[in-house]
């Protein structure tokens, strides 16, 4: 899901804080170097809440705020919506191909550590063959 430039910014605090964070605190860190309503970062954070991004619990009279997921699983899933928006495989692989083509070295050798490891099977044994013969987000294995 795409969120807007503050959403970001709050994302951020929370996905950086140790602990579920009030409005308050979340207010405090972005208003440090500009101007902020509070009741604007707590319609974002309640709308946060509202797309299921944050997770919002009652504590006394505030409301805390935590991240349903992590930052590199919402990023995960940005990439993977983008490319679901696409019906065409072929058209998925060729971004997939350039995607891959615009990474720097350590990206690179990251995707394919991940590639790796996923052609391992937890026990040792042989790859257990992929029940979509399309492979991984409608690809085409070759």
């Amino acid at each position: 899901m795409a969120m807007g430039n503050l959403e970001t910014e709050v994302m951020a605090y929370l996905w950086a804080a140790k602990n579920p964070a009030t409005v308050r605190e979340v207010h405090d860190a972005l208003t440090t170097d500009r101007n902020l309503a509070y009741t604007t970062v707590m319609t974002v954070m309640d709308r946060l809440a509202k797309k299921g991004v944050v997770v919002q619990e009652k504590a006394g009279r505030a409301y805390l705020y935590s991240p349903t997921k992590s930052r590199e699983e919402s990023v995960a899933e940005l990439m993977l919506d983008a490319l679901g928006a696409t019906p065409d495989p072929g058209a998925r692989v060729a971004a997939l191909q350039h995607f891959v083509g615009q990474v720097g070295p350590a990206e690179a050798e990251a995707i394919r550590q991940a590639l790796s490891a996923e052609a391992q099977p937890a026990d040792g044994g042989a790859p257990a063959p992929s029940a979509d013969p399309a492979g991984p987000a409608g690809t085409e294995n070759s």
